[in-house]
């Protein structure tokens, strides 16, 4: 499997401790994606990445992920809400963050519950920082 399926670029290997929590970071904007799933890695968390909602139900259909940061809109139509209510259907307490360049923010009836949205542009330390937040206080 390709680290990151969002950039070309050949990475070296990360090793990652077996508890080591896992993120989808899926995203259709190469450089955005790079970044946060770089960020994330650094701070210890294994990374997967994808850039549409169908390599993301792939991946989440065969490995395990501790959480969802997501993109609304995404390459080839498809969609970042549609994909974390599909997700939530089989893995009802996966956290999902939710990020968009285009929108202020997600009413309650379009995001799965008890979701986050963080709006483009954003720091990698605040997605750090939310990340490291979901997941001490999930469970």
């Amino acid at each position: 499997m390709i680290p990151f399926a969002c950039t070309p670029a050949a990475l070296p290997p990360f090793h990652f401790a077996p508890s080591a929590d896992t993120i989808l970071v899926v995203e259709d904007e190469a450089f955005v994606c790079e970044l946060a799933a770089e960020a994330l890695l650094d701070e210890g968390y294994r990374v997967l990445t994808a850039a549409d909602a169908d390599e993301a139900e792939a991946i989440l259909s065969s490995e395990r992920v501790d959480l969802l940061f997501t993109d609304i809109d995404l390459a080839r139509n498809t969609n970042g809400i549609a994909l974390a209510h599909r997700a939530r259907r089989s893995l009802p307490r996966l956290p999902v963050v939710y990020t968009s360049g285009g929108r202020e923010g997600l009413s309650s009836a379009e995001a799965v519950a008890e979701s986050v949205f963080v709006p483009k542009p954003y720091r990698t330390a605040q997605i750090v920082a939310l990340t490291n937040d979901l997941l001490r206080h999930r469970g």
